[in-house]
Parts: structure tokens; sequence; C-alpha cells
């Protein structure tokens, strides 16, 4: 079962926003994890203003749907790492959590976009699934 839709949602702009968020995303990645946590230390300074709850899902949304069209991997950690940059990129905030997702019946390693003091934002949170962080950027 798909735990999230990648419909096309969001603006021109914030489509526009996701992919090159996830461009960089997919570039930070490659490098060693310290310059990748650096880079969204730096993303958290750029980014200082407050997200709206439905801005958030329709950018994480556009950052997933822009997933589908890259030709390698683009699973949790691409799309919430990316989401995090095009959050950046507007000037906003969103936090990346590093962590597991417990769900019936597998735990399973899982990266998320978090919107602060809004918790997981574009996640499956129905009864029975919880998500649990070992680290918060």
């Amino acid at each position: 079962m798909e735990a999230y839709s990648t419909t096309r949602s969001g603006t021109v702009g914030e489509r526009l926003v996701a992919a090159a968020g996830l461009a960089l995303a997919l570039l930070l990645l490659r490098l060693p994890f310290r310059y990748t946590v650096r880079g969204v230390r730096l993303a958290r300074h750029i980014g200082r203003r407050e997200l709206a709850p439905a801005r958030a899902e329709a950018l994480v949304g556009a950052v997933r749907h822009t997933a589908r069209w890259w030709p390698g991997r683009a699973a949790c950690m691409e799309t919430s790492l990316g989401s995090v940059l095009a959050a950046a990129l507007l000037g906003q905030r969103l936090e990346w959590c590093l962590g597991v997702r417990f769900s019936p019946p597998p735990v399973e390693y899982h990266a998320w976009a978090v919107l602060p003091g809004q918790g997981p934002v574009g996640e499956y949170t129905a009864a029975g699934w919880h998500h649990h962080a070992a680290l918060t950027i």
C-alpha cells in the first residue's frame, strides 16, 4: 500500500522550486553525510518564515511528483530532503527527520519533512502508523 500520493500538486512556481530542491537533494546525498547535514542546517538559516500547512503539503506533493520523473532512486530520503531545500528556496522552513516508521507489521527506516510544531508533512498517519525521529535537522 502506498503511504502517500504522488499526483501533481502546487502551482507552476512551486513545481519549479520542487524540481530545484530535488536536484539539490540528489547532489547533496552524493556527498559525505556531514556535508549533507551542513547543507540542511544552512537551508534552515535561509528559511526563516513559517510555512502554512496547506502550502507545505502542496510543496511536498510537488517534490514527490517531480521525483517520479527522475530515472534513479528517489525515495523518502531524496524527496524529504528535496522538500526541505525547496522550502528554503522559497525562504520558508521545514525540518528534516531521519528515523523509523512503525506500521503494521514491519518497522522501517524512513525520512520525512516536518512542519515545526505541526508534525510530519504529507505522511500517512492513520491509526497504527507512528514516526520516531532519531535525527532532526
